[in-house]
């Protein structure tokens, strides 16, 4: 057992391609240290099956429960009412992911704002963490945060890709941020490498976002798919990109993962 402790923050257990060898999924994951993990839920089955699982699995796994924007069209006040009642359940830890996307828009924009809308404003009644995806979509997506601002739980916007100024808007709301595999990948990801510093040692967290956004490494080359086994890949591109020594950095990416989640 390595030990280092990772905290994947953002993991779709409940895709298709892992129905088959999750347990061992899970134990490949443990036996690197990655010992604490959130299944993300992005509409209400998914949210079910996310809660379900994580209920299963109650000291590794806890999840979120929520309407993800390309599924925004789904929202209803009945549908989300669904939500609203897994939320109160104990291994349920944030809402989402929720945000905007306006690059697939798969939902219309409207639709979008909607939901969103209805995220915000319960993660406000019920102070629960908000799990964020936002692509395309920064300036709409601050203008509905930012009036909330004093109010808003702890939030993180997740697998960011963004740009500087985006990440100092970001830090400005006092937001974690969450970093993938898209950091290793020398076509996409190389401005990620010069922003690490610039997130504070206590908002930045790390998430594979399996099965999604392999690390681009040659270790893993052959792999079909991305495992939280393969975060400590992730934890090292961000420690070498870091000022903090590895050591300290991971610890400090583990603490404020249960801290965001209300574990500690």
């Amino acid at each position: 057992m390595s030990k280092e402790q990772f905290f994947d923050i953002g993991v779709n257990l409940t895709h298709p391609s892992f129905v088959k060898d999750l347990d061992t999924v899970i134990e490949e994951a443990l036996e690197v240290g990655v010992n604490r993990m959130c299944v993300t839920g992005s509409d209400l089955e998914e949210s079910i099956s996310a809660y379900q699982l994580a209920f299963s699995l109650s000291d590794i796994l806890i999840s979120t429960a929520g309407i993800h924007p390309h599924q925004a069209k789904e929202f209803s006040q009945n549908y989300f009412s669904e939500i609203k009642d897994l939320l109160k359940k104990e291994n349920v830890k944030a809402i989402g992911e929720t945000g905007l996307d306006f690059y697939r828009n798969f939902s219309t924009e409207e639709q979008q704002k909607k939901s969103f809308e209805m995220h915000i404003e319960t993660s406000i009644e019920l102070q629960k963490p908000l799990f964020l995806h936002v692509r395309n979509a920064h300036s709409t997506f601050m203008e509905m945060l930012e009036p909330v601002k004093e109010k808003l739980p702890k939030t993180v916007v997740h697998c960011f890709t963004g740009t500087e100024d985006e990440l100092m808007d970001y830090i400005e709301m006092d937001f974690y941020i969450g970093i993938t595999g898209w950091i290793c990948d020398e076509r996409r990801g190389v401005h990620l490498k010069e922003l690490i510093n610039l997130i504070p040692k206590d908002k930045i967290m790390i998430e594979t976002d399996a099965p999604y956004l392999i690390p681009r490494v040659s270790q893993l080359k052959n792999s079909q798919r991305n495992e939280p086994k393969f975060l400590p890949h992730v934890a090292k591109e961000v420690a070498q990109n870091s000022k903090e020594t590895k050591e300290s950095l991971i610890s400090s990416m583990y603490m404020n993962s249960l801290s965001f989640f209300d574990l500690d």
